[in-house]
């Protein structure tokens, strides 16, 4: 216990009891941090602002993160109660729902577009914008899926887009890294959350995904949460550039050498 005291961060994107950022939140208070965490839009609030009151959150705030000026506004609030950020988790991803079925080549330009910031350029924003408040050392975490490097059903734009955000993790761990600020991505495998809700056959991907699982199992949020306690505390110091699979099932990667 105590891997993170005295540590403060902000979790972008809690959607709900059962997302992973949430268990990254409480994971991360139960080893003493300080969190403060976001939401989108007044859809969100009445799930999210409960949840922020239970974790005891240093503040709860909505904010759409493909707007640069809501993310310094909630990099300003942290400013006003801490004297900087030890580290940042980044879980913000969107397509439309029709993007995520039918063939990968009808996706449109406007949905593409769409992607890509939500699930990607957010993530460069976040880093650039909070820049200047996090201390050496800082610890930032993103969340991906095998998607990025392998066709997966229904999943179209979205594959395409965690690509992408998985090659701006290791470029941003370049950009950030003479600070000693390490930029990271887990790769969780299939969980029920409100974000997966959206791809088409998604119980048919569980149970297959569980029935093949070398533990026979799919991974859950909890589980997603004490990993991300490599990245984000003082004992994955020399790790960055890195997407980790947590994942039971099919696809069980190790990690490389630290620091490649």
């Amino acid at each position: 216990m105590g891997l993170m005291k005295g540590k403060r961060g902000i979790i972008f994107g809690v959607a709900n009891d059962r997302s992973i950022a949430w268990s990254i939140a409480e994971v991360c208070k139960r080893e003493g941090a300080e969190i403060g965490i976001t939401y989108l839009g007044e859809a969100m609030a009445k799930r999210v602002v409960p949840l922020g009151e239970k974790l005891g959150a240093a503040f709860t705030l909505s904010c759409d993160a493909t707007d640069d000026a809501e993310i310094q506004a909630v990099i300003d609030a942290s400013a006003e109660i801490w004297d900087g950020i030890d580290f940042i988790v980044h879980s913000v991803a969107y397509a439309k729902k029709e993007e995520l079925k039918g063939k990968f080549y009808d996706t449109s330009k406007e949905g593409f577009q769409l992607a890509m910031t939500a699930s990607v350029y957010t993530l460069i924003s976040i880093c650039r914008i909070a820049e200047p408040r996090l201390t050496d050392g800082a610890g930032i975490l993103t969340m991906s899926y095998l998607g990025a490097e392998r066709v997966m059903p229904h999943y179209n734009v979205m594959g395409v887009a965690k690509a992408a955000l998985e090659a701006s993790v290791r470029y941003l761990a370049v950009d950030m890294g003479q600070r000693g600020i390490r930029v990271n991505g887990i790769s969780a495998g299939p969980i029920r959350t409100l974000a997966a809700a959206g791809i088409s056959d998604f119980k048919e991907i569980l149970n297959w995904n569980r029935d093949n699982a070398p533990m026979r199992r799919n991974i859950s949020q909890q589980e997603v949460g004490e990993s991300s306690l490599l990245f984000l505390s003082d004992m994955g110091s020399g790790v960055t550039g890195e997407i980790m699979h947590v994942d039971a099932g099919y696809h069980v990667v190790g990690m490389r050498a630290v620091d490649e």
